[in-house]
């Protein structure tokens, strides 16, 4: 039996990625709303009914790129804990990494502010987004509590809430005042609140 010949495969693969890196560009300063698949299929050199050959709508362009950021989030968040002993480095590391990347998280933000609308094609990714994540945090919250490794007293459900609330604030100052907004500093002071308290001697 011969095997099936690859080219075409790979260069569908290479187009599509394309299309994803070119809608995310597109997304992040336009939005959902204000971005257009023809100003995305100009982006990469093709017309649009040859972008409508790999994602059949704008809508399913949208979700097939926040699955993608979910899984490379998957990703980081996996090799920031085989890099870190405790949850409270592993958040620092990746408010970090999201320094380095401002493109990923201008898109993050202004999809997020959209979805608010429960019309929006991102709305329930968004909102199951959220209390996965705060289940998740939670969760592990809880654990290093009694580990020793976060403070006794922290109520792991409110401070999960209070934490996302933090880290996806200051990305938006930071992103309107990047000089002016020392992000990594500012949720490094704001995580210690939840470390054991060290004992005077």
């Amino acid at each position: 039996m011969t095997s099936r010949p690859r080219g075409g495969y790979a260069k569908g693969r290479e187009r599509r990625d394309a299309i994803l890196a070119a809608a995310n560009e597109v997304f992040a300063t336009r939005g959902f709303r204000g971005a257009s698949l023809a100003t995305i299929a100009k982006r990469v050199g093709v017309s649009e009914p040859g972008l409508l050959h790999h994602f059949s709508s704008k809508e399913e362009l949208l979700l097939e790129l926040l699955a993608l950021r979910d899984q490379h989030d998957d990703e980081r968040i996996a090799q920031a804990f085989d890099a870190h002993a405790h949850v409270l480095e592993v958040l620092l590391e990746l408010c970090r990494q999201n320094a380095d990347r401002p493109g990923i998280v201008r898109l993050f933000t202004i999809l997020a502010a959209e979805s608010v609308d429960p019309d929006h094609p991102a709305h329930g990714w968004f909102v199951d987004r959220y209390h996965d994540r705060r289940v998740a945090l939670a969760a592990q919250l809880a654990q290093e509590r009694s580990e020793g490794t976060v403070a006794a007293d922290v109520d792991a459900d409110q401070a999960a809430a209070q934490i996302l609330a933090m880290f996806d604030g200051l990305q938006i100052q930071w992103l309107l005042d990047p000089d002016g907004t020392d992000m990594v500093a500012l949720f490094g002071d704001f995580l210690n609140r939840f470390a054991p308290r060290t004992r005077s001697h």
